[in-house]
């Protein structure tokens, strides 16, 4: 169940643990944060750009860095998720950003993730993404989508 915090009048905050290593539960947020989104009345074009970039990155935390925390803003006009991890860090952004390119292992390949489309539909699906990585403690990815 994620934290819930009113920020303020008009930014609702919910904070999602996202478990690593445990493909059972990854994408839990993106579940809640569609109900959540619902509840509150946002569009569903808006509800599923939300929801996609969220999954894909949970599944990002699962397969990359043991984990990680989703916090998700909603205001009136638009969500913005703030996914942190203490990963590996990614090497090279620019690359990791090209479609199909993966550093998954192939046990999480056969699984049927790591196909090396995280990353790229997460920017794909939000109006704005910034990505803060430094290798050997973390990232950090701030998208926003307006409605």
């Amino acid at each position: 169940m994620p934290k819930v915090t009113a920020v303020n009048n008009e930014i609702l905050y919910y904070r999602f643990d996202v478990d690593g290593d445990n493909f059972t539960s990854a994408g839990e947020a993106s579940v809640q944060t569609k109900r959540i989104l619902r509840r509150v009345g946002f569009p569903p074009e808006a509800i599923k750009r939300v929801s996609i970039a969220m999954y894909e990155g949970e599944i990002n935390m699962v397969i990359h860095a043991s984990g990680g925390v989703a916090e998700l803003y909603i205001e009136e006009d638009r969500v913005v998720i703030v996914l942190t991890d203490h990963g590996p860090g990614i090497e090279n952004v620019e690359l990791a950003m090209q479609e199909g390119y993966s550093t998954a292992p192939d046990n999480i390949r056969s699984l049927g993730f790591g196909a090396g489309m995280g990353l790229p539909n997460m920017k794909r699906y939000t109006d704005g993404m910034e990505i803060e990585t430094k290798v050997g403690e973390g990232t950090k990815i701030t998208m926003t989508v307006n409605v």
